[in-house]
């Protein structure tokens, strides 16, 4: 026997496990982590789980380490603290413009879709009948950064708050400045310079269409864009709705990179390339601190996730089919039409189980651990 082969054999195996080589996460249980699975809002002041929810739909982690989520039905937006305990952060629960300058807490939103934090701890959030983008300083109080509250497609070159927006969903910040917001009405990526407070398209030019690998993203047909999210190391995630597909913009390059997606619908491919494999109306997407990318497959009622080290796309929550739970295994667990999806710095993922009216946690676990 060839000693030597088969040792240098185990050493290829132990590398390729190793978690100093591959940060790789193993799926536990989904549990529900907000809601009653009735469509109300109550509950603030006590457990999340024993709160009632209304459509949850974008999620993060805040600075403070807590959960925060947009609830559209009822116009504001909630927050779950290391105790489980939920209160209001924004919103008044009425449905309107106003209140900007004041508390945020008193301000009316009309169905927030997606929230982030900057750098600063500020709270960003877009909203989506509004045709704006909000945020919440530390000191509690609300304002308005892009748009006029009109939907429409107007500004470039010139002041976010006198632009424009047309049905915004998404939005991402990069930590430097610059704020990315997903204006799918007008089929473009509109970006927003926090330091000047201009506006310009990053890519979109009104037409819809998918994109091609490699091609330039500067003046280019866009068909949906959804949902945006920044990798670990500054990488931009977009995921088209309409275009079934997920790309990274090469910010240095102006380039479109083709991640995942046929560009046509559908609920195919598991276990293999995600650039090959059907989507089905991807509406939230997040970036895992080892670079796994998590999608709201939301007509497919599946989170998914195209795997950073092989680019292999899996099924990680849901069947394919719209129902509620059970909570415990993720692949029974069914979910009605998701929307959003954050993972905190664990690796544990949160899904707005919209149509279910909760917040779903999907635990992980590390694979046991080898020796240095």
């Amino acid at each position: 026997m060839n000693w030597l082969l088969v040792i240098g054999r185990w050493s290829l195996v132990i590398l390729t496990l190793s978690p100093l080589f591959r940060a790789e996460l193993i799926a536990g249980e989904v549990s529900t982590f907000a809601g009653t699975g009735k469509k109300e809002y109550s509950g603030d002041g006590g457990l999340a789980r024993e709160a009632g929810a209304g459509e949850p739909y974008g999620l993060t982690i805040g600075p403070d380490g807590a959960l925060y989520f947009c609830d559209i039905a009822f116009h504001v937006i909630r927050k779950v603290d290391k105790e489980g305990r939920i209160s209001t952060v924004a919103g008044s629960g009425k449905k309107g413009y106003a209140g900007d300058g004041g508390a945020a807490t008193k301000a009316l939103l009309a169905e927030p879709y997606e929230i982030k934090f900057d750098a600063d701890s500020s709270m960003y959030f877009v909203e989506m009948m509004n045709n704006l983008v909000r945020k919440v300083d530390q000191s509690g109080a609300i304002s308005t950064v892009a748009g006029t509250g009109k939907a429409g497609f107007s500004g470039d070159e010139g002041p976010a708050r006198e632009s424009t927006l047309n049905k915004p969903h998404s939005i991402a910040l990069d930590g430097k400045g610059m704020l990315f917001i997903c204006d799918i009405g007008n089929h473009r990526v509109r970006r927003v310079d926090l330091k000047s407070g201009l506006v310009t398209t990053l890519t979109g030019n009104g037409e819809k269409a998918v994109p091609k690998d490699g091609a330039s993203f500067v003046n280019a047909p866009v068909s949906g864009p959804r949902a945006l999210d920044f990798g670990p190391h500054g990488e931009l995630v977009l995921a088209l709705r309409e275009g079934n597909s997920v790309y990274r913009l090469d910010l240095a390059q102006r380039q479109f990179v083709h991640l995942a997606g046929t560009g046509k619908p559908g609920f195919t491919g598991d276990g293999g390339p995600a650039r090959v494999a059907a989507l089905s109306g991807p509406k939230g997407v997040a970036v895992a601190p080892n670079g796994d990318i998590y999608l709201a497959d939301t007509e497919s009622h599946t989170v998914r996730v195209i795997r950073h080290h092989n680019a292999i796309i899996e099924t990680v929550v849901g069947d394919g089919k719209k129902h509620d739970g059970p909570d415990g295994d993720p692949k029974l667990c069914g979910l009605a039409r998701p929307h959003g999806v954050c993972v905190d710095s664990a690796g544990n993922v949160f899904i707005g189980d919209s149509e279910n009216y909760r917040v779903r946690k999907l635990a992980v676990r590390s694979p046991n651990p080898i020796p240095k």
